[in-house]
């Protein structure tokens, strides 16, 4: 009988399984249940491995706020490429990208929630908060921009910002109210207003 042999997982791989780890149990339990103990038992690792690859529970929830970012941008990218060269159409998938998966999802609210709760404690995700937030609405002004050179693309993207926000806030909450297609008209329709018609 031959035994396969000992392969060790690359770093990259586990720190992304202890930040998938984290994200879930962010999700399952907020941030009281977020333990070095809780994380690394959904991780399948010993709780070294977490202190091996971070500086504790904070530094991981400050990369598991990052990763979470991240993959919400390349989702609202993908909806924005998928949408052709037309600048409003490009406008439009950005905007409605919000309210369909992967980024309309309880889970999600679940963990952004958690993280929301420490943008006032903890400097490094305030930090984050304040990058990510300032990435989406330079890239709404961008999408502006395009579609109209004299809109107040800042002003505009504060806005929309805000609605989509609520909008997919009160979406994750309680999809009884409005469905992810209406969101969208009301997303649309604030736009349309900044744009001029």
């Amino acid at each position: 009988m031959t035994r396969a042999p000992f392969t060790r997982e690359a770093p990259d791989v586990r720190r992304a399984a202890l930040v998938e780890a984290a994200a879930r149990i962010l999700a399952a339990k907020g941030v009281a249940g977020a333990s070095v103990r809780t994380i690394c038992a959904e991780a399948g690792v010993s709780p070294g491995l977490l202190r091996h690859y971070f500086d504790g529970v904070d530094a991981l929830v400050a990369a598991t706020y990052e990763a979470t970012g991240a993959r919400i941008d390349a989702a609202l990218e993908a909806a924005v490429a998928a949408a052709g060269e037309g600048p409003r159409a490009r406008l439009s998938a950005y905007l409605t990208a919000s309210f369909a998966p992967p980024v309309l999802d309880p889970d999600l609210l679940a963990t952004w929630l958690a993280f929301w709760s420490l943008v006032k404690v903890d400097p490094a995700i305030a930090a984050i908060h304040r990058r990510t937030y300032a990435g989406y609405r330079a890239r709404l002004e961008e999408l502006l921009g395009a579609c109209d050179p004299r809109v107040d693309a800042r002003l505009a993207a504060i806005g929309l910002t805000a609605v989509v926000d609520g909008l997919w806030l009160e979406l994750c909450l309680d999809a009884t109210v409005f469905t992810p297609a209406e969101a969208g008209a009301i997303a649309e329709r604030l736009a349309a207003g900044y744009l001029g018609g």
